[in-house]
């Protein structure tokens, strides 16, 4: 017996050259009754697997199809369209839209559920993002599978990844715990990059912008294409300088993306290498309320007096820090059912910031006391450095089987961290016994972590799938010498985790598709935490109900969350003396939300891309030490977590080579420390950006010519997308102890624009 397979064929996008392409096909195959793949390729591929029983009409969109030998390398910490995984992808041409110089999370501000923030005030320099409510710590960030997250603090320093999104082939964000992946667990979300895939054609790109506050970004990009039909090298070069909006809040970043690949019918190694290095100065200590009112741009950052009384800035309070990459991946299909990865990372860093002390302890800094004549001074004026140095290395492998019912991978996970941190005193107005490069403080930290995984998705029928994921984690963090406060530092604890994942996903129909998923994650506790007393792992508990939605010109991404945790650390609001936030124990805590995003094709013209996301985020029985005494205040809000935040992207061509984008932000108020104090309240703010592409093509010499620009904040809105909120005990004046409470702001630019052009040819 034989059936019609009717094949609905739809490819549409909005590219960066301000086109709008639509390509419809309807297409009729009669084949016997039995199992298919299904292969759709137009440039990138995509694979249906299919039981052929009946006649059946499949619409297929090749937005989120990935070029299939380089998707090998992150299929192991990666999800389909149609995992029980909540997640958003971000493409290389959404990417482009944007991208003059500012960093990922600024890019990113715009999915569901996140909040990006910058130091600077103008998306360069220092910049982090939350996602439900999670910050920067928590979310696991992986560049083709190898973990970026810095091993000690946890964090991601996108600092150090300069203008990385024009060697970005598409990002994917899973929100909640997410599938098993490398490195830290998701605690808010896990965010894998993918950097630029293979070019078949030789090419030379030239992109240039300058906008507001002294910005300028400029990088040229290049490819051979494929020589001898095997192999290619493509790379760039990047600088960007910016002063910031903030005073003083200057950066200089300069970066490299360097790729060579093999590639036949079955196999694809890679060897890349990048990195760069940044020196931003200092901007992230805020201001008071007070100051916020009245002087929003100013930077506390190497202040101090003169001899006359005068107040001064010290000319380099800054960061310098560089950074390097060195990555092999092997990606190989043996059959249609098998293939691997194989990838070996290696990652230098080094650097410091450098600080002028006024009337330092000469005796903490081992200088000191200082005999002159008569007197003996033990404190005076001095410029320090406190150093990282640091070496990571990773072997990572994955295996993968796959047929019409079955799609399994395991893996295995190897990584080795070793960091010294330690101090020098450069300058000193009294000399005293010290000698150059002695060291005030002096330690290291080493991490292993292994980690092995299982996981698979079984195609019962064309309605159920079932998905199973298991996860062994093996953490040891051990310490030598003594830490920035001189006192000695020394830990040495192993962590044992096992995090199992179930899902399962029910196709109503062509269009409608419901999933349900569990997973639970650990966390061990950071190098601050250890410091802090705190030597507890974090479990989460994520609970996940989704609904998709798709058609060739509408599609609705649904789901709600419980995520449950137990020993949560919790930011408190605080920073310690070099901006790091400070953490403590919650106990029980959760979030409960409701996310919602959109993608509606009105026309030919006019898609509109809206997303919503509305959320209850509770500590419960937080106790807190308030007046002296230690206080239950029953269920407070987690800090950092708005109830509701909302974006929405309207883009409109106007004719085949112009674009407007329109994108906008709203962000709910939050707390920013767990007591629910009105001090520690950030207000809620909505932004407006306007983004606008015109593309010329058909003239000499180039390809195409692209002009891009971007007016930030059209609105002029003052808003303050971050800060700090600190509580201490002291005397009221009439004996009694009381707390007493104070708050760090750090404001964001009102209009700024950047203005960019892209030669290629």
């Amino acid at each position: 017996m034989k059936n019609i397979l009717f094949l609905g064929f739809s490819l549409f996008s909005l590219s960066i050259f301000a086109q709008s392409f639509t390509l419809n096909g309807f297409y009729a195959l009669e084949l016997p009754v039995g199992n298919y793949e299904v292969v759709f390729t137009f440039g990138n591929s995509k694979v249906v697997r299919l039981n052929l029983d009946a006649n059946k009409t499949l619409n297929i969109d090749l937005n989120e199809a990935i070029e299939s030998l380089d998707e090998v390398s992150v299929q192991g910490i990666r999800v389909n369209a149609d995992s029980p995984i909540t997640h958003s992808n971000f493409s290389k041409e959404e990417i482009s839209k944007r991208n003059l110089g500012q960093d990922i999370p600024i890019l990113m501000n715009f999915l569901p559920n996140v909040v990006s923030t910058s130091d600077t005030g103008n998306g360069i320099g220092y910049t982090s993002i939350r996602v439900r409510g999670s910050d920067n710590s928590r979310v696991n960030v992986t560049i083709n599978g190898i973990p970026y997250n810095d091993q000690e603090s946890q964090g991601t320093f996108w600092v150090n990844l300069q203008d990385f999104a024009s060697s970005t082939e598409n990002i994917q964000l899973q929100r909640g715990v997410g599938t098993s992946t490398n490195g830290s667990g998701a605690f808010g979300a896990s965010l894998n990059i993918l950097t630029d895939k293979y070019n078949e054609e030789a090419s030379v790109e030239i992109n240039s912008s300058l906008g507001s506050f002294n910005t300028f970004r400029n990088n040229v990009k290049f490819s051979t294409g494929l020589l001898n039909e095997h192999f290619e090298l493509s790379g760039r070069l990047s600088r960007i300088s910016s002063d910031g909006y903030i005073d003083r809040a200057s950066a200089d970043l300069r970066s490299y993306f360097l790729q060579g690949n093999y590639k036949d019918d079955n196999t694809l190694i890679k060897a890349i290498a990048f990195g760069g290095n940044e020196v931003t100065y200092q901007s992230w200590f805020g201001i008071d309320r007070e100051t916020l009112e009245t002087d929003r741009t100013f930077n506390p950052a190497g202040m101090f007096t003169d001899e006359n009384g005068n107040m001064q800035f010290y000319d380099n309070e800054v960061d310098n820090y560089s950074q390097n990459h060195y990555q092999l991946h092997w990606n190989q299909t043996y059959n249609e059912n098998w293939s691997s990865n194989l990838g070996l990372n290696y990652t230098y860093g080094r650097g410091y910031f450098e600080q002028f002390v006024e009337d330092a302890d000469l005796i903490f800094h081992q200088i000191g006391p200082v005999q002159v004549g008569d007197e003996s001074i033990t404190e005076g004026d001095l410029i320090r450095r406190r150093w990282l140095d640091n070496n990571y290395y990773v072997v990572n492998a994955n295996l993968n089987y796959s047929n019409n019912e079955l799609d399994f991978t395991a893996g295995a996970f190897y990584s080795l961290y070793d960091g010294d941190h330690f101090g020098e005193v450069i300058w000193s107005r009294f000399a005293g016994n010290g000698l150059i490069r002695d060291r005030y403080y002096d330690g290291n930290g080493t991490k292993n972590e292994f980690t092995t995984f299982a996981k698979a998705t079984w195609r019962i029928n064309n309605t159920w799938q079932v998905y199973g994921d298991l996860q062994g984690r093996f953490v040891t963090y051990e310490t030598t010498g003594t830490n920035d406060q001189r006192n000695n530092f020394l830990v040495d604890e192993s962590f044992d985790f096992f995090n199992p994942k179930f899902g399962l996903s029910y196709k109503a129909d062509s269009n409608n598709q419901l999933y349900l998923s569990y997973g639970r994650a650990h966390r061990e506790p950071r190098r601050q935490d250890f410091e802090n007393g705190v030597n507890s792992a974090e479990r989460l508990d994520d609970f996940e109900l989704g609904w998709r939605y798709a058609k060739p010109k509408a599609s609705i991404n649904a789901n709600i969350y419980y995520m449950h945790y137990e020993d949560q650390l919790v930011l408190t609001g605080a920073l310690d003396d070099v901006g790091n936030p400070i953490r403590q124990t919650s106990g029980e805590s959760y979030r409960l939300g409701l996310e919602i995003e959109g993608n509606f094709r009105i026309n030919e013209k006019l898609i509109i891309q809206p997303n919503v996301a509305v959320s209850e985020n509770k500590n419960q029985g937080f106790v807190a030490n308030l007046n002296g005494q230690l206080v239950d205040l029953g269920n407070t809000t987690i800090s950092y977590s708005p109830s509701f935040i909302a974006g929405n992207q309207i883009s409109y061509s106007v004719m085949n080579n112009f674009q407007i984008n329109v994108l906008s932000k709203y962000v709910g108020e939050q707390y920013m420390g767990n007591i629910d104090s009105d001090v520690s309240k950030l207000d809620a703010f909505f932004v407006n950006d306007l983004n606008l592409i015109y593309t010329i093509k058909n003239i000499p010499v180039f390809d195409e010519i692209v002009l891009t620009g971007l007016i930030n904040n059209i609105f002029d809105e003052e808003f303050v997308s971050n800060g700090y909120f600190f509580t201490f005990d002291g005397d009221d004046g009439s004996g009694n102890i009381t707390t007493f409470e104070g708050a760090g702001f750090y404001p964001q630019a009102g209009i700024n624009v950047l203005f960019g052009a892209s030669l290629r040819f």
